[in-house]
């Protein structure tokens, strides 16, 4: 998995890969005919989820992880260990996002790209930013069934948004032809880290339009020698890397 080192967290306990595994264990024990997300698409679902301008109850968004289109789990399931590592990874990110703290998206890399007997890389071979592609899948599902923060200022959402959702299909894009010119504005990610990175920076910064934070009082007066006037936590920017 792709990370970036967070600060530490004082009110959320981090799933480490043993309790990632577990979760996806989980969703994977999930009977059909429902269709459960994966943990990648979980982690871009719950960051869209608390994007909106209201808080969504758990009861709402906790059956859409379970089931893409929110159908009840049979009574015989038991989802109370699938729940409780869910509800985890929700109070982190939502810690993060509620501070402006980088986390690591659950992404993870792909397979090594198969080279044919020259050498050469197969064209149709996925790209190692498409690892992206499931978490930018589960946050579009969270807009389609909670649609508070699409409604928000478009010019303000178009950035952002494009930095998302440069990796879904530009036919899944209807009536986006801002939002599509911005995209086709932007240069690829170098990589997948760097792409990895992009997820993040654009979540904080739709945080600052739906869950905009309380400005800072100045002080009055004259300011202090060793102090800059105004200047707070940045909302966003690069964080340091590990993988």
């Amino acid at each position: 998995m792709v990370t970036i080192t967070p600060p530490p967290s004082a009110n959320a306990s981090p799933l480490d890969e043993r309790d990632i595994d577990e979760l996806q264990a989980a969703l994977d024990g999930v009977p059909a005919p429902l269709e459960p997300l994966d943990v990648s698409m979980v982690d871009g679902f719950l960051c869209g989820v608390l994007l909106q301008p209201q808080a969504v109850p758990a009861s709402q968004w906790l059956p859409h992880l379970t089931d893409a289109d929110g159908r009840a789990l049979p009574a015989s399931f038991d989802a109370a260990r699938l729940h409780a590592l869910a509800r985890r990874r929700h109070a982190e990110l939502n810690d993060a996002i509620g501070n402006r703290q980088w986390f690591d998206p659950w992404v993870f890399e792909m397979a090594p790209e198969h080279e044919d007997e020259t050498g050469d890389s197969d064209d149709d071979a996925p790209h190692e930013t498409d690892a992206v592609y499931p978490w930018v899948a589960g946050f579009a599902a969270a807009q389609e069934f909670f649609p508070g923060l699409m409604r928000l200022d478009a010019a303000q959402l178009t950035a952002p948004l494009a930095l998302l959702y440069r990796h879904l299909d530009a036919d899944d894009l209807e009536d986006a032809d801002e939002l599509i010119e911005e995209i086709e504005s932007l240069e690829p990610p170098a990589d997948l880290s760097a792409a990895v990175e992009e997820l993040v920076r654009a979540t904080l910064l739709l945080a600052d339009v739906s869950r905009p934070r309380a400005a800072v009082p100045r002080p009055q007066g004259r300011v202090p020698q060793g102090r800059v006037a105004g200047r707070g936590p940045r909302s966003a920017g690069r964080g340091p890397q590990r993988r």
